[in-house]
């Protein structure tokens, strides 16, 4: 039994679940925002807020500026991006500075399609990621036709296989027309007999 072992293994070795939480935490100090599983989200806010109360206190003691090199060395041990440790003591730090802890928040979002794991976003909560709800245009209002109004199956069949009827007929006529146009016209018989006839009288 666990009792009174606080963390999760992660079903990693010590090694791997130190670089796991690394990695997580210059990811989420980074992007200030990320999304994993809620066992590694909750891991990785441990690691983060303890990271950001450091800094914060560096920063804080102004008049001890040994105390800012050590603390960006102590940090240092575990994020290895020098850009993120600079933003960190910086930016971050400025922004969180009136806060007494809770830096971050996770939100669930539900389970993982494939292996069924529960997924949660976790992100710096001053930061106001994921808060600004994205401005979806307003969809056309639909105008409410009755029950009674609406046309049944059957009818809908019916005006269907009208219009296909027509469609049809008036292709036919349009084949029959192009057809006959086509077509040389054919001197009548009659005339041409007409005409022998005149012929022999005036002879």
């Amino acid at each position: 039994m666990r009792h009174r072992k606080s963390g999760r293994k992660l079903k990693r070795t010590a090694s791997h679940r130190r670089a796991t939480l690394a990695a997580l935490s210059t990811s989420l100090l980074r992007h200030k925002r990320i999304t994993t599983t809620i066992a590694k989200a909750k891991e990785t806010r441990m690691v983060v807020e303890k990271i950001i109360t450091r800094a914060k206190n560096a920063v804080a003691q102004k008049d001890a500026p040994a105390a800012g090199i050590h603390a960006r060395r102590e940090v240092g041990k575990l994020i290895k991006d020098r850009g993120v440790i600079t933003e960190l003591f910086s930016t971050i730090v400025e922004k969180v500075g009136s806060r007494p802890g809770g830096y971050t928040r996770i939100v669930r979002l539900g389970q993982r399609h494939g292996d069924g794991a529960e997924v949660a976003v976790i992100e710096l909560v001053d930061f106001n990621t994921g808060q600004q709800a994205a401005e979806k245009p307003a969809a056309p209002a639909k105008k409410k036709v009755s029950r009674a109004a609406r046309p049944g199956k059957a009818a809908a069949e019916k005006k269907e296989k009208k219009e296909e009827k027509e469609e049809k007929e008036e292709k036919e006529k349009k084949e029959k027309k192009e057809k006959k146009e086509k077509t040389p016209a054919k001197p009548k018989a009659k005339d041409e007999s007409a005409q022998k006839a005149g012929n022999d009288e005036s002879r």
